[in-house]
């Protein structure tokens, strides 16, 4: 679960508008286009700079610059540097699932196949623990409404119960699943604290979901 960060190049100048204003048979399409790869570039430029110096580095002019967009275009796409840090855990979330579907879990148990998902996550992240820690204590102290949860929840009971999404779960489902995502979240923050290795994690995790998960 990695953005390519160091990939990144910001272009020379803001090219808004250049694609926009052409009036042609496929026009929304190619505004709906230029607009993803804008909003794509903007939260690859802030998770480069969440990966190197934590939110802190992220200020909104130096997320603009580093995009290649002008800084109004940037508050048009996100209004404050939270939404941002949630775009790019958006992101983070989607890598994680694209890799799942890719690679699917084959443990035989649900426990056993959430815990795939969990640890998959947890190497992803610490990749870049500056980027990690940024992303996971910003979400904690978030004052915007944050789908991190809820995604992996959903995710979670997925690989687990094979198939079956947060739409179909049970509510005790769901609180299960909710719960194991939480205990990874305070044990994620843990090892970015020095206080877990990543066996610890795995063992700790791997108790949490045998108990929480056994009736998936």
């Amino acid at each position: 679960m990695r953005t390519p960060h160091a990939a990144i190049a910001a272009p020379s100048s803001d090219t808004e508008g250049t694609m926009e204003s052409h009036s042609t048979s496929g026009g929304h399409s190619v505004r709906t286009r230029s607009q993803h790869q804008r909003r794509k570039r903007i939260v690859q430029a802030a998770a480069a700079l969440a990966s190197r110096g934590g939110v802190e580095a992220m200020q909104m002019r130096t997320v603009a610059e580093r995009a290649g967009v002008a800084l109004g275009t940037l508050y048009r796409y996100f209004p404050s540097k939270m939404d941002l840090v949630v775009a790019v855990v958006g992101e983070e979330i989607d890598l994680l699932e694209s890799s799942i579907e890719r690679r699917p879990p084959s443990a035989s148990t649900p426990a056993g196949r959430a815990v795939d998902v969990l640890m998959r996550a947890t190497r992803g992240l610490m990749r870049e623990p500056e980027l990690a820690d940024a992303l996971i204590r910003s979400l904690i102290l978030a004052e915007v409404e944050t789908p991190f949860g809820d995604r992996m929840t959903g995710l979670l009971l997925r690989v687990s119960a094979n198939g079956p999404g947060r739409e179909q779960a049970t509510e005790e489902q769901v609180a299960l699943a909710g719960s194991l995502s939480s205990i990874w979240v305070h044990e994620l923050l843990e090892m970015l604290r020095g206080r877990r290795t990543y066996d610890q994690i795995q063992r700790r995790i791997d108790i949490a979901a045998s108990r929480l998960l056994t009736d998936l």
